[in-house]
């Protein structure tokens, strides 16, 4: 091979590898991630929304993490690199702004408990009086918000079902999940004849259980708080989903996923 060849073979080398490596810092620079972690109970409108946000910002990528808030409490407290948290209650969203993970939690919506029943027991138990008739009980775990708010419904009802009626109903728990979509599996897969889950949860597998209502004078209405983490890695774009979230377009998508407005709740959270 002649000099001039080796130079020119050389000079070609340099732009293809100048070129691949552009190529490759432009796509980074193109796609940025926005990592989101969310209570169970908001996975079909958290998934809508993280839709409506990578096309309102093109280029981003939605990563959405889905499990018990006490759990994604947990990872966060640990260094889990999110951006945003939405949590199914005020206890542990409370307690990472205490701890200085969380900044300015803000409410976004309200949701309600619903009893499902597997419906090879629907006509054993058609109203919540009936809850202790099923002989398979599954419910949140005590830490988990489904849980909690499960207990104090229970016992708001002794007051008109009587003393023992939260004893009653605990004597056939066969299993307390770490969130409320496995709560919810339990029963349409016909495992438990009937557990306590959010309305939301309960519409969207309307079609393998039945569903009971819980009598306002007892049921709990379970409010969700969202916040931007203290050591975002993506800050701006976490601002921008929160303010999409709390925005009339994602009030809609709220509203179509069956979860309640947040009337006469302090917009802050803390």
């Amino acid at each position: 091979m002649s000099l001039r060849s080796a130079r020119r073979a050389l000079l070609w080398c340099c732009l293809l590898m100048l070129s691949v490596c552009c190529s490759g810092n432009g796509s980074a620079a193109r796609e940025r991630e926005l990592t989101v972690f969310a209570a169970a109970s908001l996975r079909e409108v958290f998934t809508t929304l993280g839709h409506r946000f990578e096309a309102l910002h093109p280029g981003t990528h939605v990563v959405l993490s889905f499990a018990g808030s006490q759990t994604l409490r947990s990872q966060i407290e640990h260094g889990a690199p999110a951006d945003v948290f939405a949590s199914a209650d005020e206890r542990h969203m409370n307690a990472l702004a205490a701890e200085g993970h969380v900044r300015a939690p803000k409410f976004f919506a309200q949701n309600e408990l619903v009893v499902a029943v597997s419906r090879a027991r629907a006509a054993s138990v058609r109203e919540f009086s009936q809850l202790p008739d099923a002989t398979r009980i599954v419910l949140g775990a005590p830490e988990v918000p489904v849980g909690e708010y499960t207990r104090q419904v229970l016992e708001r009802a002794k007051a008109d079902l009587g003393t023992d009626f939260r004893t009653r109903v605990e004597a056939h728990v066969v299993s307390r999940e770490p969130d409320v979509r496995q709560v919810l599996a339990k029963v349409a897969l016909g495992e438990a004849d009937a557990g306590v889950v959010y309305r939301t949860d309960a519409l969207a597998a309307k079609d393998k259980l039945v569903l009971v209502s819980i009598p306002a004078a007892y049921n709990v209405l379970a409010k969700y708080p969202v916040a931007i983490t203290a050591h975002a890695p993506q800050a701006d774009l976490a601002r921008a989903f929160v303010e999409l979230l709390l925005s009339g377009d994602g009030a809609r998508i709220l509203a179509e996923g069956g979860f309640l407005p947040v009337h006469g709740a302090k917009a802050d959270a803390r």
